[in-house]
Parts: structure tokens; sequence; C-alpha cells
């Protein structure tokens, strides 16, 4: 998990900005087109995701109203389609907007990780730790204390959020390092089952935060609902913050960051550079489930989604003929660098369908694996199209500067 304040952009200085493409090398109308169509595709992707964690709230509200087999797999399963329309919604980040401003945004609380699986439930090597076994500290569980208590003890004490709720379906992926997703049976949530202590709060912590996510999720998806003249979405790109600044050039800069920053720092540098460098399963995603290949293939998606104007079968100006309007080939050349770093992570989805996910990648494969290769090929596309987006933004007349990787191969 990493958070930022927004970045700084200078902008160049307008008056108001004209409706017509006069603004010097900034191509006015051609962004007012990519701006309203960014909208529309981000108000679409979370419609989906308000969709999924809806559908995942009710199979785990099944689930605990008959903690077996069945329901069990079936809310396994509602979190894994969830997982699917969130991945691309984080290219939608890292400019201050209603999922990560710095004093409202609820990222930390819907996808915070790595996360320190005993501050919820026990693990191999504390039979009775986490929330849900400490009934002296937590007598009564609440959606408001699970809610306080999430990064009370540090960023890794995460308590709710999509990772909470895949350990508290999966458990701790301890089996055999490398060889399986976590391996938690229903009966720990069972009724009557010695075998499980404190079966009943466990349901009650899972039911508790899996509604919360709900709660977040409608959050964000209220502010980027355009009809609503007050939401963040009907402002964006209308209303400038500064009011001496051209509200397009800085709705234009805010999109252009967050594809920068999503490419180069948090998917190439946080997501995959962290674990494929240092071998570690516990810097990898969703390693509860295994599901992290499909994640880093949603996050590509997201940033193609952004730069082509487009979501499911909705297609419209993209960033990338905002950049065309001033230079086509580097447009052209943008797109492609962005093509084939999707196309690697896709490769990376087809691996871990075939049975090997990322854990096995990370921890076991040698170098010169095509696995490793691929992953390494894929982190280094996405900083060569980190570097595109810079050089667009400089053609546009916008200053956007990107902060580095935590750590780089």
């Amino acid at each position: 998990m990493r958070r930022l304040a927004p970045l700084l952009v200078l902008l160049t200085a307008s008056a108001c900005g004209s409706d017509d493409d006069s603004d010097g090398a900034f191509p006015a109308s051609k962004a007012q087109q990519a701006i309203t169509d960014y909208k529309r595709v981000v108000q679409l992707n979370y419609q989906d995701v308000l969709a999924g964690t809806r559908a995942l709230d009710l199979a785990v509200r099944n689930f605990v109203d008959a903690p077996f087999e069945q329901p069990f797999a079936a809310a396994k399963a509602a979190w894994l389609a969830a997982r699917v329309p969130y991945g691309p919604s984080e290219a939608f980040r890292f400019y201050g907007g209603p999922i990560d401003d710095d004093e409202s945004g609820p990222e930390g609380l819907i996808n915070g990780w790595p996360l320190d699986e005993n501050y919820i439930d026990y693990t191999r090597d504390m039979k009775a730790g986490g929330i849900v076994n400490d009934v002296a500290n937590y007598p009564t569980l609440t959606a408001e204390l699970i809610e306080r208590a999430n990064e009370a003890r540090g960023e890794k004490a995460l308590s709710t959020g999509y990772h909470a709720i895949e350990f508290l379906l999966w458990g701790q992926d301890d089996a055999t390092p490398g060889t399986g997703a976590g391996k938690r049976a229903f009966t720990d949530y069972a009724w009557n089952d010695p075998t499980a202590p404190n079966a009943p709060r466990r349901r009650e912590y899972l039911s508790i935060v899996s509604t919360l996510l709900v709660q977040h999720v409608e959050s964000v998806a209220a502010q980027w609902d355009t009809s609503k003249p007050d939401s963040y979405g009907a402002r964006f790109g209308v209303t400038a913050d500064d009011e001496k600044s051209d509200a397009r050039k800085e709705a234009l800069s805010k999109i252009l960051t967050s594809l920068g920053e999503m490419a180069k720092v948090e998917l190439s540098g946080e997501r995959m550079t962290v674990a494929y460098k240092n071998r570690s399963e516990e810097d990898e995603h969703s390693c509860f489930s295994d599901n992290t290949a499909v994640d880093l293939l949603g996050n590509g998606l997201g940033l193609q989604n952004v730069w082509l104007g487009r979501y499911g079968t909705f297609d419209g100006v993209g960033i990338d003929e905002v950049v065309a309007a001033v230079d086509p080939a580097l447009a052209t050349k943008t797109t492609a660098d962005l093509q084939a770093a999707v196309s690697k992570l896709q490769a990376l989805a087809d691996f871990q369908k075939s049975g090997t996910p990322i854990d096995v990648i990370v921890l076991q494969k040698p170098d010169e694996s095509p696995e490793r290769t691929t992953m390494r090929e894929a982190i280094e596309a996405l900083k060569v199209f980190a570097g595109d987006i810079e050089r667009a933004a400089a053609a546009l007349g916008l200053s956007v500067k990107l902060e580095d990787p935590s750590e780089e191969l």
C-alpha cells in the first residue's frame, strides 16, 4: 500500500481557456472531449465495481447465514469476480480525487495492502491472534471499531477492505510456499464446531467488513456521478482548483499524473519490482487467493482504458487523441508501448491460469525462466510507458513530474 499526496503540477498560464484550439500547443476542444469521456469511463467502471462489491456482500451474507462448503466456495468466487472491475479502476488514483483524497479518501479502507494477517485472525504462529480472537480488548465487534482499527498500529495493521476479506475467506497461504492459495476451511465459521474457536465472532467480523467495503465503494462512486451538480465528477474539468488555472489543463494534468504514477511507481514498482527483486511472497498483491496476476492485468487494462477513452462497449475520445493533435508520432509510440506492457501482463495472467501464479514466479523460478523474464519485461515496459506520459505532458505544455519507485531492478 502506498499513499501519495497530490503531486504539484505546474500548469501553463491561461486567462480562461477558449473553446477553440488556439491556445498555443494545447488542443482545447479535443481536451474537453477527452475529459468528458474520461468522466464517463470512470463512472461506468465504478458502477461495475459497486455491482461487484454488492454481489460479494450478498454471497458473504449467504455464507454467514449457512456456513457450509458450497456457500463458502460461492463467496470466494464472488470475491474473485469483484476484483475484475476493481483492478482497472485504480487508474483513477494519485491526484487527490475521491478515492485517495488526503482527508476523506477511503482507498486505504478499500484496497490497503500488504496485510498483517495476525492483526485480524489466527495464523500458523499465533493460534489465538487477531481482533477476532481478542475478546478481552474487543468484546463487541462493530463497524466503527473495525474501521477505526484500520492502520491503528501501522500500515500493515489492516482490518478492513478487499484483502481483509480475502484473508478471512482463504486464510494464510502457508501450506507449502509457492504451491497454492490459502487453505482455510469453511469449518472456521461453522456452528457448534469445537475445532473453530470464536466462529460466531469470525462470522460477524466477515459480515461487517463486507458491508463496510460496499459503503466505501458507494462513497467513491457517488462522487463520480456526473448527474449530481455538486459531485467531484460534475466539477472535474469544469472548475479549476486554482482560479488562475485552466480547468481543462488542470484535469488533463491530473489524468496524466495518474497514468504515470500508476504505471511507474505503483504497478511497476510497488506491486511487481518489490516482489520480484526480494523474492517475497508477502509482497505480492493478492497472496492469500493467488489472484495477483489478474490484479496486475486489471491495472494495466485500466491504464489502457484511460489512454484510449474506452470502457466496455463505450468508446470515446481518449488522451491519445489529445496528444496526437500536437505530436502524432508520440501518441502512436505511447499506444504501442502501453500495448506491449499489457501483453506482458496478459502473459503473466495466462501463466497463473495454467498453474504458475505470481508466488511461484517470485519464489521458485530462476531469472532466465520464461516466467521471470516476462515479469521483468512487464516491469520495464511499464516504465517506458510512464516516460512516454511525461513527454506527452511536455508536448501539451504541461509539466508532470513522476516520483521514483521505492526499488529498482
